[in-house]
């Protein structure tokens, strides 16, 4: 039997064709949304877009394919839901990039493209959204960042830098939108088993590291994909400007955890 914890909203999920993105269409459709995938991979995003089709009876689903980084092309892809579907309730900001170089070794180049994935697409697609989420009147945007914009860690300068960029503007968004009735969060996922972790290390290499979190396990995309759920619904509709730790209680050691929840 289908869910309804989304039932009668819209959604629209960048970085769709990945793990996390991927994870949250399928559950988003089977509460009972309708869905858009956004992704740059035009065979990532229609695969994606299709498995949720296959695996949830009556999904309403489809798959765009945007640069999101590019202001122009989030406003191409939030008009084209909007010719869709007629509105938008939930904005998920999930797409990302990754650098694995220090501060002395990065080229500047690399910071331009981080910074423009990660952090200036939240703002493309949100400055698209806001329009039709403030006419939802029950709005609901989640930023998805990282663990990293917490803890520090060596060789990961751009991406960190970037995604606590992300949670200082999810405060700001809150305060900014809650007159118009929009809630914004954001979750830090911690080690998540996603196809880019599988391909960048190899699926033996990823069995045999045990993350130094409380759980000592990887996360699973859906495990990650619920927190965005309950955000997204009308059940969280007493939080905004939150950030939700979802990492399976990391660091294990050295100073204990973050706090789970910030306002």
């Amino acid at each position: 039997m289908p869910g309804t914890r989304l039932g009668g909203k819209v959604a629209i999920i960048t970085g769709g064709g990945g793990g996390i993105g991927s994870a949250a269409g399928r559950i988003f459709c089977a509460e009972g949304a309708r869905v858009a995938l956004l992704d740059r991979d035009p065979a990532v995003v229609e695969a994606a877009a299709t498995g949720i089709r296959d695996g949830v009876p009556g999904a309403q689903v489809i798959g765009l394919v945007a640069d999101v980084g590019e202001e122009a092309a989030a406003q191409v892809a939030v008009d084209a839901v909007l010719r869709e579907f007629g509105g938008v309730d939930v904005l998920v900001n999930n797409v990302g990039i990754r650098r694995y170089e220090a501060v002395a070794d990065a080229p500047w180049a690399a910071w331009d493209d981080i910074l423009r994935v990660n952090l200036l697409s939240f703002v493309s697609m949100t400055r698209a959204a806001l329009p039709a989420l403030r006419r939802s009147g029950r709005g609901s945007i989640v930023n998805v960042s990282s663990t990293g914009a917490v803890f520090g860690r060596k060789g990961m300068a751009a991406y960190d830098a970037s995604k606590a960029a992300v949670l200082a503007l999810t405060r700001t968004m809150a305060f900014e939108e809650a007159e118009h009735g929009i809630r914004v969060n954001a979750i830090c996922p911690g080690y998540t088993r996603t196809p880019f972790h599988e391909a960048r290390m190899g699926p033996a290499a990823v069995d045999a590291l045990v993350p130094p979190c409380v759980l000592q396990r990887w996360g699973r995309p859906e495990e990650l994909a619920f927190p965005v759920l309950w955000l997204a619904s009308d059940e969280a509709s007493y939080v905004t400007a939150a950030t939700l730790m979802v990492d399976g209680g990391f660091p294990a050691e050295g100073g204990g955890t973050a706090v789970r929840s910030a306002v």
